[in-house]
């Protein structure tokens, strides 16, 4: 286990060195490395790239698969909920993590610990709020639909 944070704590500093965020993780499964990945919001201006998230890709798409159970991610801080939601919703067994979020915070990567403390919250005192709108009744329902196709 130990040399699977160290290689996400290597990619991470390489990450740093490279103008990036202190962000790396690994993806494991029976002992290997099956993927890896650093956050890259620097090259792609793309909010979803953390480093759990496209280890995550690289290994679904390697794999062609869509459900990960038996891995394991190793990441160099802890994960955002961004990355925890995905990493459950692809079946993720585990994750560790090096860096706390009071470490994140203490250097000004503070966004994760904002987020999960807002989630905290009762939903109308959240600082992100959302409302929930009813479809309009000429409007078709995809849920209906999709379990209409899953039944048949």
């Amino acid at each position: 286990m130990e040399k699977f944070m160290k290689r996400a704590v290597e990619l991470a500093v390489e990450n740093v060195e490279n103008g990036g965020q202190p962000f790396g993780a690994v993806l494991v499964k029976d002992g290997e490395i099956v993927s890896e990945g650093v956050n890259e919001l620097h090259i792609k201006h793309d909010v979803s790239g953390h480093a759990e998230l496209l280890a995550i890709r690289r290994a679904q798409e390697k794999l062609q698969l869509n459900d990960l159970s038996g891995f394991t991610m190793y990441a160099s801080g802890m994960p955002c909920p961004m990355c925890f939601a995905a990493m459950n919703f692809v079946g993720v067994d585990k994750a560790y993590y090096c860096a706390t979020l009071d470490e994140a915070k203490a250097v000004g990567l503070d966004k994760s610990a904002i987020i999960y403390e807002d989630l905290q919250k009762p939903e109308e005192k959240r600082t992100f709020l959302m409302g929930h709108m009813k479809l309009a009744d000429e409007m078709q329902n995809p849920m209906k639909l999709w379990k209409k196709k899953m039944d048949r």
